[in-house]
C-alpha cells in the first residue's frame, strides 16, 4: 500500500507497506474480564440484578424507617403504615431514639464506637502484611514443597470459625494476654490469612514474568522487586482484600464477645445490648444499627471502585 503525505505533513519519501495489522495478543485477565463484562452485561443479569437489590434493600429501609419513628408507633404498626401518611403529611418521625442511643444512660457506644476503630485498623493491616509476604513467596520464589504448603494454607479456609474458639481462649489464658485488644488482633489474623494470601497469590500470578526477570537482570532483590516492581500493581487486590476484612471485622460479634473484656468490647456487642435483657427496647436497636452502620458504608463507598476489579483478578481462578 502506498502512502500519500497529508496536508500539514512533509513530504518524504514514499513507503510500501504489504505487512497485515497484527492484532494485540490479549492476556488472560483481559479475555476474563471481556468475558465476564459479557455475561454480566446481558438484559437477563441485569434485570436479575435490580430484582436482587429492590429485595437486598427492602429490609433496610425498613429499618431506617423505623429508627426515626417513635416508641409507641413502632409497637403498634409496621413501617410500610407510614408510606401513606409520608404523602399526607400525617406521618410522624422523631430522633429520638439517636439521641438515646448516643447521648443516653442506656448504651456506651462513643467508647465502643473507639473500640471499633483500636479493633479494626490493626486486624486490617496485620494480616495484609503477612499474606503480601506469605504470597509473594509462593508467587516467585521456587522451593520444595510450595505446591503443597500452599494447597494446605488454601485448605484453612474450610475450617469453621467456632472450632478454633475454645483453643485460642485456653493459650490466651496461658499466655496472660486474655481480654484484651491483642486477642481479637491475633485472631482475626489468623482467621483472614487463608484467604488473604490465596487472593493475594492470585493477583500476583496474573503479573507478567517479564516484569519480575528484567527487574532480577537489572541486580535487584527481592525486596527491590516487591517494593519498586510488584507493589504498585498490587493496590487494587490491597484495596479489595482490605475492603472485605474491614467489613468483616467492624461487624463481627462472636470474636469481640468471646476474647474481650467490658472495657474493650467493640460496638457489635453494645449495639446487641441495646435490645435490653428481655428485647423490649428494640426500638433502640435501629437506630444503633444505623449508627455502626456509617463507617463502613463510607469506607466501601471510597474504596469500592477496587472492590470489584480486585476480587475477578483474584478469586476467579483455581
Amino acid at each position: 500500500m502506498t502512502t500519500t503525505p497529508t496536508p500539514g505533513q512533509a513530504a518524504g519519501p514514499l513507503v510500501e507497506d504489504d505487512s497485515p495489522a497484527t492484532p494485540r495478543k490479549l492476556s488472560r485477565l483481559e479475555k476474563r474480564a471481556i468475558a465476564t463484562k459479557g455475561r454480566l452485561s446481558s438484559p437477563w443479569a441485569s434485570g436479575i440484578a435490580i430484582i436482587i437489590a429492590v429485595l437486598w434493600t427492602i429490609p433496610s429501609v425498613g429499618l431506617l424507617v423505623t429508627s426515626f419513628r417513635p416508641e409507641l408507633d413502632i409497637r403498634n404498626s409496621g413501617w410500610w403504615t407510614v408510606i401513606p401518611g409520608v404523602f399526607t403529611g400525617e406521618a410522624e418521625f422523631t430522633a429520638d431514639n439517636y439521641n438515646e442511643v448516643l447521648y443516653g444512660n442506656s448504651s456506651n457506644l462513643a467508647d465502643t464506637f473507639v473500640n471499633s476503630f483500636v479493633i479494626t485498623i490493626p486486624a486490617v493491616i496485620i494480616p495484609i502484611t503477612l499474606a503480601l509476604l506469605a504470597a509473594y513467596a509462593f508467587a516467585w520464589i521456587p522451593f520444595k514443597g510450595r505446591e503443597f504448603l500452599f494447597v494446605a494454607v488454601f485448605a484453612l479456609q474450610v475450617v469453621p470459625l467456632q472450632v478454633a474458639l475454645v483453643p485460642l481462649l485456653s493459650d490466651y489464658v496461658d499466655w496472660g494476654i486474655n481480654g484484651t485488644f491483642w486477642t481479637v488482633w491475633l485472631s482475626h489474623s489468623i482467621f483472614a490469612l487463608p484467604l488473604a494470601i490465596f487472593l493475594l497469590h492470585n493477583f500476583m500470578k496474573d503479573i507478567p514474568a517479564s516484569l519480575v526477570e528484567a527487574a532480577r537482570v537489572d541486580g535487584a532483590g527481592h525486596v527491590k522487586i516487591f517494593f519498586r516492581v510488584l507493589f504498585p500493581l498490587l493496590v487494587p487486590a490491597i484495596a479489595s482484600f482490605g475492603i472485605f476484612q474491614f467489613l468483616w471485622v467492624w461487624n463481627d460479634l462472636l470474636v469481640g464477645l468471646t476474647f474481650t473484656s467490658p472495657a474493650y468490647r467493640p460496638m457489635t456487642v453494645a449495639v446487641a445490648e441495646l435490645a435490653g435483657s428481655r428485647g423490649g427496647d428494640w426500638h433502640l436497636l435501629t437506630a444503633g444499627a444505623f449508627v455502626a452502620m456509617i463507617v463502613p458504608l463510607i469506607v466501601f463507598i471510597a474504596l469500592q471502585r477496587f472492590f470489584v476489579r480486585g476480587m475477578l483478578a483474584g478469586a476467579v481462578k483455581g
